[in-house]
């Protein structure tokens, strides 16, 4: 499956994913489990999409956070239809304790960390780890092969600062293992609220995760240390991603802005499972509905087709998706 984000909301996906945000400004906040990156979502100030995708739209399968937190419940159904070959390969997790609040803490730091001086977050950038630490603003490639300059992102390990002590494993893994990088002087604030929903998103998956491993031991054996609870327990590599959508006025050439791969462009996560919040959407500092119908997240099925695949913003709570 591939997914593709339209520009209005922020939200990425696995297998393959599309997203196309709107026009004003668009938050939040992913995260992926384990060695790959996980990324958080963004903020951005959404274009008008002058041609909407004619894509069905679907819900996704949502457990809600009491079942999910029953280590004997059965929820091998809603796995299946979510991460089956039948499924998108995503599933949303609902009622959530405290997860509003910390995703709007963080999200809402998204539009004055994009704001700050050049020379701050130069400060806080890292070519070493091919700019996965810290800032990056206009380093990525789309798939046109043009610099993505219409987000900024802003990567980091939510659980541990410095994932690990061993040189070589940092000069093999540099964008995985590298430290943190964070603007405490100039934006104390974004340390504790990456790292606080971060963690949550973390539990949650834990929480996911279990619940996976029971439904394939019904149909194989595994090994004990090989279970995917097991495998994110163990990993320090966590990776969370925040990223922001500048302005439509700020977007410099309409091909861009029009191009439905120019947002987050089609692509494939890497990394065990992750973690998605809503977007968020701006305009002059207050917060409203998504301006545009056509903005969200697109999935291509393993059969070929484009969806574009529903949240209920104040219902669904954290969208996990299977990685490949």
């Amino acid at each position: 499956m591939t997914c593709l984000n339209r520009p209005t909301s922020l939200f990425h996906r696995s297998d393959h994913s599309l997203l196309v945000p709107p026009s004003s400004i668009t938050s939040g906040f992913s995260q992926i489990l384990h060695q790959s990156s996980s990324r958080s979502s963004a903020i951005r100030s959404i274009p008008q999409m002058s041609s909407p995708v004619p894509s069905p739209t679907v819900s996704t399968v949502t457990i809600s956070y009491p079942e999910l937190k029953d280590p004997s419940a059965d929820i091998s159904d809603q796995i299946e239809r979510g991460f089956g070959p039948n499924g998108l390969g995503i599933l949303s997790i609902s009622e959530v304790p405290g997860y509003t609040l910390l995703r709007r803490n963080l999200l809402h730091l998204a539009p004055r960390l994009a704001s700050l001086p050049e020379e701050v977050k130069q400060e806080i950038e890292d070519p070493h780890s091919r700019y996965n630490i810290g800032w990056s603003h206009g380093k990525e490639k789309l798939e046109s092969g043009k610099l993505d300059m219409l987000k900024g992102s802003f990567y980091a390990n939510p659980i541990h600062d410095v994932p690990t002590n061993e040189l070589s494993l940092v000069k093999r893994y540099p964008s995985y293992c590298g430290p943190n990088i964070w603007p405490r002087a100039a934006l104390p604030e974004l340390e504790h609220a990456f790292k606080a929903l971060g963690k949550l998103i973390l539990e949650v998956g834990l929480l996911l995760a279990h619940h996976c491993d029971r439904y394939v031991s019904n149909g194989f054996k595994m090994h004990e240390d090989g279970s995917l609870q097991q495998v994110l327990l163990r990993s320090r590599c966590h990776k969370g991603r925040l990223l922001y959508y500048f302005p439509a006025h700020q977007c410099t050439s309409t091909d861009d802005r029009e191009s439905m791969s120019s947002w987050c462009g089609w692509h494939t996560d890497h990394g065990s499972l992750t973690g998605l919040t809503c977007g968020m959407f701006t305009r002059d500092g207050m917060e409203l509905p998504c301006p545009d119908s056509a903005a969200g997240l697109y999935v291509k099925t393993r059969a070929g087709q484009i969806v574009k695949v529903h949240i209920l913003m104040l219902m669904i709570i954290v969208g996990y998706i299977w990685g490949r």
